[in-house]
């Protein structure tokens, strides 16, 4: 009799998922992504159905890691436009059995979407910003906001925290449920004038950083703008400084800031990890991130075998 897979939902997975255990799992994943047959990862380009009427996308991510011996599909939706009732970004991550392909787990994939997403960044940030950076500033008071902000008040620290959102209401709230010292900027260029390190997480279509506000020797991770067609960073921003991506198949098809702009990619992050390519942490830098399917296998992964071992004592 065939056993039903076990459902993990979003409360387990935050319980799981801590950052100290997982960024050296992405750390061997991006590295393993980024040395291509020999690093064993095996990942197509992200389908996406686009659902017009509604203002909607559906992304299907499969993944393989051998070094891992992990199978996962992620399903994801995001839609535009949101002000109320449901999260703009939804997600499901199915884990397989690769030896049968028997689904062993549906697990809920905000919170693995939401926290591998700033474990990279945080890598990013520790190989490409200053050894002397002060300030941070998030552009976006959302999912992605929140935890990056948990992210690297862990990871690194800062002297001051400052925070930008279309509304203030918005930004208030995000500084009353963080609960730290986090100063509320009025316009972005307010947030990021003398910023040593830049999080733009937004929903926006156009440009909301701009080249001229920011100071030289900066460091930027772009989370936002997974579209061909939406922008969070101008083209003087793009092309004054030196860009790194996750993937760069992904980035070069995917990340409008990239694809309008006809930026050079310097580099993938786990090429910096492996070696192949000097860090310039003098120069500004840019981490574009798309978001990759074997970050959230990684992930996956780490979460079942954490609760299957909690469920066996």
């Amino acid at each position: 009799m065939a056993t039903k897979p076990a459902y993990i939902a979003a409360d387990v997975v935050e319980k799981y998922l801590d950052y100290p255990t997982l960024i050296p799992l992405l750390e061997r994943a991006l590295i393993n992504f980024s040395s291509g047959r020999e690093g064993g990862v095996v990942q197509p380009i992200r389908t996406i159905v686009p659902v017009s009427k509604h203002k909607g996308f559906l992304g299907v991510m499969p993944a393989y890691s051998a070094a891992d011996d992990a199978l996962t599909t992620k399903v994801v939706t995001f839609y535009e436009n949101k002000t109320s009732g449901p999260p703009s970004h939804q997600a499901t991550v199915l884990l397989f059995d690769p030896t049968n392909g028997i689904l062993k787990a549906v697990i809920d994939g905000k919170v693995i979407t939401d926290k591998r997403t700033a474990a990279v960044s945080s890598i990013a940030t520790k190989l490409l910003k200053s050894p002397h950076a002060e300030v941070m500033c998030i552009l976006g008071s959302g999912a992605q906001a929140l935890s990056h902000y948990q992210a690297f008040t862990q990871q690194f620290s800062f002297t001051e925290i400052r925070i930008w959102s279309r509304t203030r209401e918005n930004a208030e709230r995000f500084a009353e449920a963080v609960g730290g010292k986090i100063r509320i900027c009025s316009t972005p260029q307010e947030a990021v004038t003398d910023a040593d390190v830049i999080v733009t997480a937004t929903m926006s279509t156009k440009p909301v950083l701009f080249g001229d506000w920011v100071k030289p020797g900066a460091h930027i991770n772009a989370i936002g703008a997974c579209r061909p067609d939406w922008r969070e960073l101008d083209d003087t921003l793009m092309k004054n400084s030196v860009l790194y991506v996750d993937s760069k198949e992904a980035a070069a098809k995917e990340s409008g800031d990239i694809v309008i702009s006809q930026a050079a990619i310097k580099a993938e992050i786990g090429e910096l990890l492996k070696g192949t390519q000097p860090a310039l942490s003098d120069k500004t830098t840019i981490f574009k991130s798309v978001g990759m399917a074997i970050e959230d296998t990684v992930s996956a992964k780490l979460v079942y075998d954490s609760w299957t071992k909690n469920n066996e004592n």
